[in-house]
């Protein structure tokens, strides 16, 4: 079960690709004002359920497209709606980090990434649901597949909108695995790309070495799309991806024996599959000196968010969950020695990353431990994403097939830093070969 990207063009237009509806709008076949009431339309028949979206004004979602179709179109997504998740702030929307400390909290501007798709003719439609401050603690979404369990986290609320044809697409942000696991237990297709590739400025911080800026799309060819706008990323040629044959290392990374009974299963018949499509597929086991990264990433989260969030753990204590406090409280036990290993672990790897993997190489990695977990107390552990994210390299998670309940499961595929086109194209290559 996975939100599905090939549906008939006789269908509303809040469930067409991205580039269809862009395509479309471009040529006149579709305006802008059409494709965000399409999408107000199911926001409003399913969001009671879902629990998707903190804040959305259909009124002024749909004055800000009618001025879109007044204009000359200013790029490929001109009209194009976008989800916002809520620790990004936004001039004209409520931007309240998913705290009772920040409700009804208006900034007087637009976050980077937000500002910089307006510029290109997008419209924002509203603001997708986080756990607080992007942390563990869960906000009220649930997985539109199932609303018996989790969405995941942080990214909750970007991933089932975009799962449930609610937004082309959604911003979402990673510290550890809060865009890669969303999009597995939705099944949609997330992006976590190269470190500082979107600009974050305007984005609540936790980590200055860890934080990215990523999204979720239906598609691969509407990802790699979407990442040419908001970063001016070149644009990714999927055109030949029937004919490739291409190199891929398996890593099952340094915490396999966590991996659950349907990933083991997914993992253990992947070489053999990709082999039998034209892949020259191996395996790839990462060497010693990635036993830390795990861990290294955990203290540079632990020891950068106790400071990113200083103000509001000493004039709100109160008001912060169960969750966070017992973070903050693990925190005060990081040094700064602890922390200058963490980095030390980090940039060691970084720099022993590039020697493990071919030129025309990527990784394929487990995106998270199984499928989603039934409850909506407990988002899942990210322990599939810590290596990568430490890492700094771009990320695009995939369906891959379902596991238990016919829930969707997930595999990310890794490249070099900067190398987010043949992430994405490797990626698209994976997809069509797990699932059609």
């Amino acid at each position: 079960m996975t939100a599905r990207a090939d549906v008939p063009k006789n269908a509303p237009p809040n469930v067409w690709s991205m580039a269809d509806a862009a395509r479309a709008i471009a040529v006149g076949d579709l305006t802008s004002e059409a494709l965000v009431a399409a999408c107000l339309t199911r926001i409003g028949e399913r969001d009671g359920e879902v629990g998707a979206w903190t804040w959305v004004d259909p009124e002024r979602a749909l004055a800000e497209a009618r001025r879109r179709d007044a204009e000359t179109p200013r790029s490929p997504l001109h009209g194009v709606p976008f989800g916002v998740k809520d620790i990004i702030d936004t001039a004209d929307m409520p931007t309240e980090y998913g705290t009772p400390i920040y409700e009804g909290t208006r900034p007087v501007w637009d976050a980077a990434c937000v500002a910089l798709l307006r510029e290109a003719g997008c419209v924002a439609l509203g603001k997708t649901v986080t756990t607080e401050f992007a942390t563990r603690h869960p906000g009220k979404t649930r997985n539109p597949l199932d609303l018996t369990r989790t969405p995941g986290g942080s990214s909750s609320g970007s991933a089932a909108a975009v799962a449930d044809f609610m937004a082309p697409v959604a911003y979402g942000t990673q510290t550890t695995g809060s865009v890669i696991r969303p999009g597995a237990y939705c099944g949609v297709v997330a992006v976590k790309p190269t470190f500082g590739m979107i600009n974050r400025s305007g984005v609540k911080p936790l980590s200055d070495a860890l934080d990215t800026v990523g999204y979720y799309t239906r598609t691969v060819e509407d990802a790699a799309l979407f990442l040419e706008i908001a970063a001016g990323y070149p644009a990714t040629d999927l055109g030949g991806v029937a004919d490739m044959k291409p190199r891929v290392a398996i890593c099952r990374t340094t915490a396999w024996d966590r991996a659950r009974p349907e990933t083991v299963e997914l993992f253990d018949g992947l070489e053999r599959r990709l082999g039998a499509a034209g892949a020259k597929a191996r395996a790839l086991e990462l060497p010693r000196d990635f036993d830390d990264i795990a861990e290294a990433q955990a203290v540079l989260n632990d020891y950068e968010s106790l400071k990113a969030l200083t103000y509001e753990r000493v004039n709100f204590p109160g008001m912060l969950s169960e969750e966070l406090t017992a973070k903050i409280d693990r925190s005060f036990g990081r040094s700064y020695d602890g922390y200058r290993w963490a980095l030390g672990v980090a940039e060691r790897c970084k720099a022993l990353l590039p020697g493990l993997v071919g030129e025309d190489e990527t990784i394929l990695a487990p995106a998270a431990m199984g499928v989603a977990e039934v409850g909506q107390g407990y988002t899942g552990d990210p322990i599939f994403s810590q290596v990568w994210n430490a890492l700094h390299v771009p990320s695009v998670c995939v369906p891959a097939g379902t596991g238990p309940a016919d829930m969707p499961l997930g595999v990310q595929i890794i490249a070099r830093r900067g190398e987010d086109g043949r992430a994405f194209v490797h990626a698209e290559w994976v997809r069509r070969v797990l699932v059609g």
